[in-house]
C-alpha cells in the first residue's frame, strides 16, 4: 500500500447565517466542546501532520480554540468552499501527496470513515474520492450524479438541482480526498458559479470530464453525516452524540436508569458497578470511580470522584472526592474543594477552596470556604468560616483533628482552632482557640484552658 504523505484541511470560515447568531457556528458548544474542536480531534487520529484550518468570519476568535500546531489560513472574501480551500495552497503545495478535506460543522464524522476515504484514494488511479450516503432527507446536501454507466458525473448543488434530480437519494457529503499536484491545479480554473462562489463540488465534473476514476466510499450510518446547519441540526448532534456515549458506558459496566435524561459529556470517565440516576449532568473532564451513585438531579464538571461516592441532588465543579465521600441532598462544591476519605457534606452544605480530612461530618446549612480541616472533625448545623475580610481579602481558617464546632458557630478568618477544640453553638469565633479548649460567646471566649483527661476525670 502507498505511504503517500497526507495533509488534513478542515474548513472552518462559513459563518452560519442559519444559525442566527453572533457567535461564529464553529464555536457553538455541542456536548460540552466547541463544534470545531471534533475536527481537531479527528485530524489528529488521521495523521501526524498538523492539521490547516480555513478561517473566515470572527477568526480572531476562532483562534482562540486553537494550539499552536494547528496551521490557520485566512479566507478574508467568503467565495465558497474551493476559494477557499485553495487559501491552503501556499502552505500545502509541494508538501504532502494527498489532501483530505471536510467541513467543521460535521462534527459525528469517525475517524473509520475518514481511514476509508483515504485508503481509497491511496489505491485510486485517480484524483479524488468522495464519501456519499443514500437518504431521503438532503438536508441541503448536493446530488449525486452518475452516467449510464454508474460513474460518478457530478454533484449538483440542491439550489441548482432540475425537478428530476431533486429525486436522487444519492447525496455528497462533503468529504474528499485529492491528489495534490492535480487539485492546485484545477482549483485556479474553477468558474464561479451564478452566485459568485467557487464549488469544491465542481471538481467532480472536471475528473469526469477528463475521464479520470473518482473514487466513492459509501457512508452506512446517516447519524455519522449530521451537518449542522442551524439549532435544529444542533440538538439532532446532541442528541446523536449522547446516545453514543450514553451506550458506550452502558456496556462498559455503568447503569444508566433512564439514559435519554442522562447527559455525560465525551471526555467524562466513569467505573464499573457506579449509577447515575436521571437529570444528571457530567461534564468537562470529570471521573467517576466504582460503585458510586451519582444523582438524580445533579451537575458535576471537571470533578475527580473515587470509589463508593454519593452524591445526590448536588453541584459540583473543580473539586476532588476521595472514596467513601457523601454529599447531599442539595450540596455545593465550589472550585477548589478536597474531600478526604469518608467525608460527610449534609443538606445544602458549601465548600469553597477548602480541604477537608479523613471522615469530617458537615452538618446541614453550613458554609466552609477557604479553610484546612483536620480529621474526624464535626462542623454544626448553620455553621460558616467568614473568610471575606474588611481588607477585601480572602482568608483562610485552619482547623484541627477532632475538632467539635457548634451550630451555628460563626469562624471569622484568619483564625486557628487546635485539635480537640470545641466551640459553643451560636459563637463568634474571632481569636485563634488553642487545643483541648472551648469557646462560648459573642465574641467568643475561651472558658477552659485545657480539657483534661485520664486520672483528672474529664471537663
Amino acid at each position: 500500500m502507498s505511504t503517500k504523505k497526507l495533509a488534513p484541511v478542515i474548513l472552518a470560515a462559513g459563518k452560519g447565517t442559519r444559525m442566527v447568531s453572533e457567535m461564529p457556528k464553529v464555536l457553538h458548544p455541542l456536548a460540552d466542546k466547541p463544534m470545531l474542536t471534533y475536527a481537531l480531534d479527528l485530524a489528529e487520529q488521521i495523521t501526524d501532520e498538523p492539521p490547516v484550518v480555513v478561517l473566515g468570519f470572527e477568526a480572531e476568535k476562532v483562534q482562540k480554540v486553537l494550539d499552536d500546531r494547528v496551521r490557520v489560513v485566512i479566507q478574508s472574501q467568503q467565495l465558497g468552499t474551493g476559494h477557499a480551500l485553495n487559501q491552503a495552497s501556499e502552505i500545502l503545495m509541494g508538501q504532502s501527496e494527498l489532501i483530505l478535506v471536510w467541513a467543521a460543522d460535521m462534527p459525528l464524522l469517525s475517524v473509520e470513515l475518514l481511514e476509508k476515504i483515504v485508503d481509497c484514494q491511496r489505491n485510486n488511479n485517480g484524483p479524488m474520492s468522495i464519501v456519499t450516503a443514500q437518504s431521503d432527507n438532503h438536508r441541503g446536501f448536493g446530488k449525486i450524479v452518475r452516467s449510464d454507466e454508474q460513474k460518478v458525473q457530478a454533484i449538483v448543488e440542491q439550489v441548482d438541482a432540475t425537478e428530476d434530480q431533486l429525486s436522487i437519494t444519492e447525496i455528497n457529503v462533503g468529504v474528499y480526498c485529492f491528489a495534490s499536484d492535480w487539485l492546485w491545479k484545477q482549483l485556479n480554473v474553477l468558474k464561479p458559479s451564478a452566485s459568485g462562489e467557487y464549488y469544491l463540488t465542481d471538481l467532480v465534473e472536471c475528473s469526469y470530464n477528463q475521464s479520470k476514476t473518482i473514487g466513492v466510499i459509501t457512508v452506512t450510518d446517516n447519524n455519522e453525516i449530521i451537518g449542522i446547519n442551524n439549532r435544529v441540526h444542533l440538538a439532532e448532534a446532541e442528541n446523536s452524540i449522547r446516545r453514543q456515549t450514553n451506550n458506550y458506558w452502558m456496556e462498559k459496566g455503568v447503569t444508566l436508569q433512564d439514559p435519554e435524561n442522562t447527559y455525560i459529556s465525551p471526555d467524562v470517565k466513569l467505573g464499573k458497578d457506579t449509577i447515575v440516576l436521571p437529570n444528571t449532568h457530567l461534564t468537562g473532564n470529570t471521573k467517576v470511580g466504582d460503585r458510586c451513585v451519582i444523582g438524580p438531579n445533579t451537575t458535576i464538571s471537571d470533578t475527580i470522584i473515587g470509589d463508593d461516592c454519593k452524591v445526590k441532588y448536588s453541584v459540583i465543579e473543580m473539586s476532588v472526592l476521595e472514596n467513601e465521600v457523601d454529599v447531599g441532598p442539595f450540596g455545593h462544591l465550589r472550585a477548589g474543594s478536597h474531600l478526604s476519605r469518608g467525608v460527610h457534606i449534609g443538606n445544602f452544605g458549601e465548600v469553597k477552596n477548602s480541604h477537608l480530612g479523613r471522615d469530617v461530618k458537615m452538618g446541614h446549612f453550613s458554609y466552609i470556604g477557604d479553610a484546612t480541616v483536620g480529621e474526624r472533625t464535626n462542623i454544626g448545623a448553620g455553621s460558616i468560616t467568614c473568610n471575606f475580610g474588611m481588607d477585601k481579602q480572602k482568608h483562610r481558617t485552619v482547623i484541627g483533628d477532632d475538632v467539635f464546632i457548634g451550630s451555628d458557630t460563626m469562624l471569622v478568618a484568619p483564625l486557628k482552632i487546635g485539635s480537640r477544640a470545641k466551640t459553643g453553638a451560636g459563637s463568634v469565633v474571632t481569636k485563634d482557640v488553642p487545643k483541648d479548649s472551648l469557646a462560648v460567646g459573642v465574641p467568643a471566649r475561651v472558658i477552659v484552658n485545657s480539657i483534661k483527661k485520664g486520672k483528672d476525670g474529664e471537663q
